[in-house]
């Protein structure tokens, strides 16, 4: 990774923490391996103090912006976007290792797609299992039949159609929906052309949003499986599941609300309201039996 903060043709590579561990470290220390173009680092801080972000910010081409509390996701990400000129951004997650060259091959998939708006990686989870990062755009019959079936049927035809273009056996890179927000490359005339991520949403869906608007705008969000990153997932969060949980319906019922507003789909969204709460407090007391 060559160092060159500041300067106007420097992919930047925004990354926002929250009292991040080691796994920071590994995230900065993998990327200077994943491209050859000059890169600038900028760490968002949602949360309080850290060593391991001041220590790392020390280094060439690495900056650390405090964001004074904790932000959400999206509305950070925009934060570490803004004042950026090159033409390609990365809004990446800190448990994220890089490849050799895996960055590159995003980049180069990006200069060859003219319309490419977003451009994700394959994820790997630590056991070498493949996430589902590229999804469709969920319909109305497509996302209730995946929120009702998927953990108790993985394999139904709605969570199939959902996940399509996770094709284990196809190595080329194809058309989704929308892209995981793990990591993303974002051509930043896109990204500002849609106004960056929504920053109503404090965490999830923030990524099928933007997806979602870049493709009515006229970009393309291109999946390329040949770009592989590993994911270590945190689990802590796992102790205590329910503000998660709560989190994930209050942004599903807002990115629903704004997909079917008009006024004569009221009872619709009164419906989808009424379900969307009957299936957290579900989740919920399921979370906390186990």
């Amino acid at each position: 990774m060559s160092s060159s903060t500041g300067a106007t043709n420097a992919l930047r590579v925004i990354c926002v923490i929250y009292n991040p561990g080691e796994e920071l470290l590994d995230f900065a220390t993998s990327l200077r391996s994943a491209t050859a173009r000059p890169t600038e680092l900028v760490l968002v801080n949602n949360g309080g103090p850290s060593k391991i972000a001041d220590d790392l910010a020390q280094a060439p081409g690495t900056r650390l912006v405090e964001s004074g509390g904790n932000l959400g996701y999206g509305r950070a990400a925009n934060l570490g976007a803004r004042g950026a000129e090159g033409s390609w951004i990365v809004v990446a997650n800190p448990d994220l290792v890089w490849s050799p060259g895996s960055l590159d091959v995003l980049l180069a998939a990006g200069d060859r797609v003219e319309r490419a708006g977003s451009l994700g990686p394959k994820l790997l989870d630590t056991d070498g299992q493949e996430y589902p990062s590229a999804r469709a755009i969920p319909s109305l019959r497509l996302g209730v039949g995946h929120a009702l079936l998927g953990k108790v049927w993985p394999t139904n035809p709605y969570s199939r159609a959902y996940r399509s273009a996770n094709d284990p056996g196809d190595a080329s890179e194809r058309p989704a929906g929308w892209l995981s927000g793990a990591c993303l490359l974002l051509r930043r005339e896109a990204f500002e052309e849609v106004g960056g991520f929504d920053e109503g949403y404090f965490m999830f869906f923030e990524d099928l949003d933007l997806g979602d608007r870049l493709g009515q705008a006229g970009w393309a969000n291109v999946f390329v499986p040949s770009a592989e990153v590993t994911h270590v997932q945190g689990v802590s969060w796992k102790k205590d599941p329910a503000p998660m949980i709560r989190a994930h319906h209050r942004s599903a019922r807002r990115y629903l609300d704004r997909r079917y507003s008009s006024w004569y789909q009221a009872p619709l969204r009164w419906v989808i309201a009424l379900g969307l709460a009957v299936r957290e407090r579900l989740e919920i007391r399921s979370a906390q039996r186990g």
